[in-house]
């Protein structure tokens, strides 16, 4: 695997289990071995999903909302019990949309927020262009006392062959953080880099990254929906000779902090228990 010069994280990064089409159950057994942090791309899935009266027993869960948001569905995504964070917000308008719903839910303490960069610059991507980060962060920071922002997030262009070098995607987000970090005047360990998905974890970890999305890793391959409007209807694309860990997961399967021993041998050991 090709390496970078880019300064690691100090800690192991944290896995984000995202559960995109996946049932309440691999949820549960993802939680029994010790996961608590979860992650969902579609508000009306995510809403529905937390209504499930087991996984409302899961007091110590935290959402992470990883998927493309409407200002329309912000009430929505707002009412989610545990919500630890919003890592799409990729616009001054967004974020004033979160901060008023988040003040009028009275909650105790600003809702968590990451600013998503379009890195590679593909227009089916989400995400701000890389000169509006500093905008969008003095923005917040002035004017949305309910918010607080934690970190960048990108999603690097699928398919990277490393063997023509590290994934520009995550150097030009490593680079992003160094710019706008020089220009607030804080150093540059108070912000995360949320990169990294099932196909490229390894790399985003070596690029710096300290939060690492990972779905079909874990729990096999998606579920795919028929229809938008009806999320309930999925038609299972899974291949049946190859499970994800989950499904035979058992207590037994489970170490500290977390770590499944069933899960692939790139995954066990990471970390689970950042804040």
């Amino acid at each position: 695997m090709t390496t970078t010069n880019m300064t690691l994280p100090p800690v192991k990064p944290r896995l984000v289990a995202v559960t995109k089409t996946k049932p309440a159950e691999a949820i549960i057994s993802a939680y029994e071995c010790g996961q608590r942090y979860f992650g969902e791309n579609y508000v009306h899935e995510m809403v529905e999903k937390v209504q499930n009266p087991e996984i409302l027993q899961l007091s110590e869960i935290k959402w992470h909302f990883i998927g493309h948001l409407q200002r329309n569905k912000v009430g929505k995504l707002l009412t989610v019990p545990n919500l630890h964070v919003v890592e799409t917000v990729d616009s001054t308008k967004l974020a004033g949309s979160l901060d008023n719903g988040w003040k009028r839910l009275n909650k105790p303490h600003p809702l968590k927020i990451m600013i998503q960069v379009n890195t590679s610059q593909e227009e089916n991507k989400g995400g701000c262009d890389p000169d509006k980060i500093v905008e969008i962060y003095k923005f917040v920071k002035e004017t949305c006392i309910n918010l607080e922002v934690t970190g960048l997030m990108t999603i690097g262009s699928f398919n990277h062959d490393l063997s023509q070098g590290p994934n520009p995607d995550f150097q030009s987000l490593y680079q992003c953080r160094e710019a706008l970090c020089r220009e607030i005047g804080i150093n540059v360990d108070q912000l995360e880099l949320s990169m990294g998905m099932s196909a490229d974890y390894e790399h985003a970890i070596e690029s710096g990254s300290t939060n690492i999305r990972v779905g079909s890793t874990i729990f096999g391959s998606r579920e795919v929906k028929k229809k938008v409007d009806e999320p309930t209807k999925t038609e299972i694309k899974t291949d049946p000779s190859e499970p994800g860990p989950i499904a035979n997961m058992s207590s037994n399967d489970c170490e500290e902090y977390g770590a499944v021993t069933s899960m692939s041998n790139d995954l066990a050991g990471l970390a689970i228990g950042q804040s």
